[in-house]
């Protein structure tokens, strides 16, 4: 069994998917504060992006996601 992997379950996928997103954010942010550090970025475009009316998260999305998880039989999350 050299090079090969066991099959990867739901729980290994979600972790690799929020890994890979965590990485991308990173990668993001130091790509953004290099442009920032750099003068890349002029001041207009930064208060733009600083007063985005337009929420990383809505409702909608929030309420699609519990739907989802109460549709696959989730537990409630904890609020404490």
């Amino acid at each position: 069994m050299s090079g090969e992997h066991p099959p990867f379950d739901r729980k290994d996928r979600l972790i690799l998917a929020l890994a890979a997103l965590l990485r991308a954010e990173r990668q993001t942010r130091d790509a953004f504060e290099e442009a920032v550090a750099d003068e890349r970025i002029s001041r207009e475009t930064l208060q733009a992006m600083l007063s985005d009316p337009v929420p990383v998260i809505t409702r909608e999305d929030l309420a699609f996601a519990e739907d989802f998880a109460f549709s696959r039989h989730l537990p409630p999350a904890r609020t404490n």
